[in-house]
């Protein structure tokens, strides 16, 4: 198993020359070309995880130094099990070890393929559980393996958690709903299906984020009005980036705002 140095997606080997996953036009290959790096390698250079309460059953989890994109997975808690969300592109056995800590893992999923990260190797670490993989996106796994399970629309992982497949940064782009989140007023957590932004007050839609290229205005509200059908007062993106509290109203309020963006409305401030 090889793993992509850019995007920290694992590949069964052999392997392309170059990542599709990195040479599609939502990402990139660096300039000095790709690189693979394999678990072992990174073990030896002193790669390691770390783990961090973000809430009361909510735990971010993310590699130093960063993997690839470097994104924060969730590990969300309830009395049924928990769910890994967004799989860093590392796994050790201190990392194993923090998770089964917290109890049984039900699933492993990915709000889209830019955060596969080594999901198969968590899994197989893990004990062998399921790995879901929105069917939609299935075209951009690196890693097959009987224990991957394809989903649409919405999947219930235990009471009160949920994917949602809102679709638009990648067709099969998801979202989970926990419920017990916040004190009770509900959490999303949504890789960058849609993005936290770092004024923590406005969320951002775009196909490619390195790349600059923004979905349309219609994409945008699509996703907001979806999303608004559920009850959650804070948001979290893929770097623990977050909307702390009404959340609801930013995401409602941004998506109009990237939509009249988008039609022109503003074109006399430009």
């Amino acid at each position: 198993m090889l793993i992509c140095a850019t995007c920290a997606v694992e590949r069964d080997e052999p392997t392309p020359g170059v990542c599709p996953i990195c040479a599609d036009e939502r990402q990139y290959v660096p300039e000095d070309g790709q690189k693979w790096l394999t678990l072992d390698g990174l073990a030896q250079e002193g790669q390691q995880t770390v783990s961090k309460e973000n809430e009361p059953g909510l735990i971010g989890i993310t590699t130093e130094p960063k993997v690839g994109i470097g994104q924060t997975a969730q590990l969300v808690v309830t009395h049924e099990g928990s769910l890994l969300w967004d799989p860093v592109g590392y796994v050790d056995d201190g990392a194993v070890q923090a998770v089964l800590e917290r109890g049984p893992v039900l699933a492993i999923a990915a709000s889209h393929p830019h955060m596969f990260g080594v999901q198969v190797e968590w899994s197989q670490r893990l004990g062998g559980v399921p790995v879901l993989v929105a069917d939609a996106d299935r075209r951009w796994l690196g890693r097959t393996d009987p224990i991957i399970e394809y989903w649409s629309g919405c999947q219930a992982i235990a009471e009160g958690l949920t994917l949602h497949q809102t679709g638009g940064h990648f067709p099969g782009s998801a979202v989970v709903h926990w419920s017990a989140g916040s004190g009770g007023r509900g959490v999303l957590l949504t890789g960058d299906s849609v993005f936290p932004n770092p004024d923590r007050r406005s969320i951002a839609f775009m196909r490619s984020y390195p790349n600059r290229l923004p979905l349309s205005g219609a994409v945008a509200l699509r996703i907001a009005a979806q999303l608004g059908e559920l009850k959650f007062d804070r948001i979290y993106g893929n770097f623990n980036n977050v909307i702390a509290s009404g959340a609801k109203a930013v995401l409602r309020d941004s998506a109009q705002r990237h939509a009249a963006w988008a039609r022109g409305d503003f074109d006399h401030l430009t």
